[in-house]
């Protein structure tokens, strides 16, 4: 409530520090931390194991576009919760005493630097995804012959860049990150905004990741109507029927992981930047929305892990007890579901297989 106005040399940390905290924040402890960061790190850990075994075992054009943005969004994920997480851990261990450990207030910039660039980036490349999957189903003559792996690369550091440079605007304009309310994490000015900058800072990223969620639901939609399409059309590829299955299970579930874990923060920060939300009433649910969105990089990368052959059709077989229905052979479910996907991308390769997609488009 008093305020030292007679000190001129204080720290960037001490402005926020005199604020009231989140009461959601103390019960909270280092272990839950160490713990959410310890299974985010694990879960990443095997997908990308596995992404790179599938990556070394198919590695002809048509299939190394996707492993390599697939790989590329799990390890963004891997080092996002390894960087935030331990900075996080820091914080708690110092009893969040920013004044003490971070006077020149580098440190908050650094974790706000990486919250944003961690934020955002695997939501670009999920959207590079989605468009990525929907040529290779739409238009796979474009996507074998066009989209090489050097394109993917260049799109993908394109992207990495992109997300860097958002992430360093407020340095580059010579503005700091600021410590939240709960003293916890770091990110663009959330309280008392007045300055038109802070404001296109929060609907700068909000209008980012929006617009990333949106085009990933729109190409994953058109993919996976085209999909469902050729499945009613062409019944005499009995490989399809499992492909086709597997495809819109994938696309579902990581349309759906994106958008219900990163919609609410990015709404609650659209909100912010608007001034439709008083801040210190939106303090806490701030920090619900923000735990959801850091979910999203643990539920990532088990799309990867269990969405593979031997589950699904484990998941089959027990669906088709359970419903009392004759089991179909489960020979069809003969490749794992990252082949599977990617095989679309690969129908036009041969002439047999190009005549067979003429005379379903037909």
């Amino acid at each position: 409530m008093s305020t030292n106005n007679s000190k001129q040399p204080v720290s960037p940390a001490a402005g926020l520090l005199s604020n009231t905290t989140c009461q959601m924040e103390e019960e909270l402890s280092i272990s839950f931390s160490i713990t959410f960061m310890t299974v985010g790190i694990l879960s990443n850990s095997l997908a990308i194991a596995i992404l790179m075994k599938a990556y070394q075992r198919f590695r002809q054009k048509y299939k190394s576009s996707f492993l390599l943005l697939a790989s590329a969004l799990v390890i963004t994920d891997f080092f996002g919760h390894l960087i935030n997480g331990a900075i996080a851990v820091f914080v708690y261990a110092s009893d969040k005493d920013w004044i003490h450990f971070d006077k020149s207030n580098v440190l908050c910039s650094i974790f706000g630097i990486c919250m944003v660039f961690s934020g955002l980036c695997p939501l670009f490349l999920g959207s590079v995804m989605a468009i990525e999957r929907c040529i290779g189903v739409t238009q796979p003559i474009f996507h074998s012959t066009k989209i090489t792996s050097k394109h993917v690369k260049m799109m993908l550091s394109g992207v990495c860049f992109f997300a860097v440079f958002v992430a360093l605007l407020p340095i580059l304009g010579h503005r700091d990150y600021k410590i939240q309310a709960s003293k916890t994490w770091c990110f663009y000015k959330t309280d008392h905004i007045k300055d038109w900058e802070d404001r296109f800072y929060l609907l700068l990223f909000s209008f980012l990741g929006l617009l990333a969620l949106g085009i990933s639901f729109f190409c994953n939609a058109i993919t996976g109507i085209s999909l469902l399409r050729v499945k009613f059309k062409s019944q005499q590829h009995r490989q399809g029927r499992s492909h086709h299955f597997e495809m819109v299970i994938q696309l579902l579930v990581i349309m759906c992981v994106s958008c219900v874990c990163w919609s609410p923060f990015l709404v609650t920060m659209a909100s912010i930047g608007m001034n439709r939300q008083d801040f210190m009433g939106a303090c806490e649910r701030t920090l619900f929305t923000l735990r959801m969105a850091t979910w999203n990089q643990i539920l990532d990368p088990w799309v990867y892990i269990l969405l593979r052959k031997a589950v699904l059709k484990s998941l089959y077989t027990f669906t088709r007890r359970c419903c009392g229905v004759h089991i179909i052979s489960l020979h069809v479910w003969e490749l794992s579901s990252i082949k599977n996907s990617l095989k679309v991308a690969a129908i036009s390769e041969s002439p047999v297989t190009e005549k067979v997609t003429q005379q379903t488009s037909t």
